[in-house]
C-alpha cells in the first residue's frame, strides 16, 4: 500500500481521473491518504480523515512512508483555526496560504514538515473557538460543489468543517452524516449544534444544515447564510 500527503493549500478530489471531471470534494494541506490504484498521473485515494474516495492528481501530493503515515494517524495533529494562515516554505522562500482546518503535521513550535520539506507558520496558529463563532465565520462563503474552505463550500462540507474544528469527525456527504449521532424527534427539541437533514421526492438525503436554535438554521444554499426553519422546512426571506 502506498501513502501520500497533500503539500498544497487545497487540491480537488475528482470523480474520474481527469481535470475535467466533477469535483466531489477537496483535500487540504497536511491531509494523508492511501493510494488504491493509479491511472497515469492520477491516483484513486481513500482519505484517512473520513474514508472518502476520489481521484487526485499526483502532482498535487507527495509520497509518505508507512511509518510516518501510521505515526500521523496516532497523533492529535493540530489544525489551523483561522480562515487563512500563512506557511512559509523554507526551501524556495515562498508562502502557502492555508485554509482553515489544514493539518499541521509534525508541528514543533511554529514549524511543521511534510517529509523533508519544512514550513514556518506565520502569525498566530489559533485556538479552538466555540461552535457559534466557528459556524458564523463561514457566513457569505459562496456555495461550491465539493468545496471545504472559506473560498467555496457545499452543505455537508460546511457541517463537516464546523465539527472538525470542534474535534468531532463527521463523514463527508449529507446522507452519510445522517447515519451518525442520535435522532431528535421534534423540531421544538432541537438545540445549538444539532444537524437537520432534508430529502428529495425519492427519499434521498440531499441537504444538511446546522441548527442555531429550534427556529434558525445555518446552511450553504447559494452562499452560507442563516434562515428560519419550521415544521414545513426552511424559509428564506430572499
Amino acid at each position: 500500500m502506498d501513502y501520500v500527503i497533500c503539500n498544497l493549500a487545497v487540491a480537488a478530489l475528482r470523480a474520474e481521473p481527469s481535470s475535467r471531471s466533477e469535483q466531489v470534494s477537496q483535500v487540504l494541506f497536511g491531509e494523508v491518504f492511501e493510494i488504491m490504484e493509479t491511472d497515469g498521473e492520477w491516483s484513486r485515494i481513500i482519505t484517512a480523515l473520513d474514508g472518502y474516495g476520489g481521484w487526485l492528481n499526483r502532482l498535487q501530493c507527495v509520497p509518505l512512508g508507512q511509518i510516518a503515515y501510521k505515526a500521523l494517524q496516532k497523533m492529535d495533529v493540530p489544525l489551523t483555526h483561522r480562515p487563512v494562515t500563512q506557511a512559509w516554505r523554507k526551501a524556495n522562500n515562498s508562502v502557502v496560504y492555508l485554509p482553515v482546518g489544514s493539518s499541521l503535521s509534525f508541528l514543533e513550535g511554529t514549524s511543521c514538515h511534510i517529509r523533508n520539506e519544512y514550513f514556518e507558520i506565520i502569525g498566530e496558529i489559533g485556538a479552538k473557538e466555540d461552535i457559534v463563532t466557528t459556524a458564523k465565520s463561514f457566513l457569505n462563503v459562496p456555495y461550491l460543489w465539493g468545496g471545504r474552505t472559506h473560498f467555496g463550500i457545499d452543505c455537508s462540507g460546511l457541517t463537516q468543517a464546523i465539527f472538525r474544528l470542534q474535534g468531532i469527525t463527521l463523514k463527508r456527504d449529507a446522507y452519510l452524516q445522517a447515519e451518525q449521532g442520535q435522532t431528535v424527534d421534534f423540531l421544538q427539541e432541537a438545540r445549538l449544534g444539532d444537524l437537520a437533514f432534508f430529502d428529495n421526492d425519492e427519499g434521498h438525503i440531499i441537504h444538511v444544515g446546522m441548527m442555531l436554535n429550534n427556529e434558525q438554521i445555518l446552511h450553504a444554499s447559494g452562499r452560507v447564510k442563516i434562515d428560519k426553519i419550521d415544521t414545513q422546512g426552511i424559509y428564506s426571506s430572499e
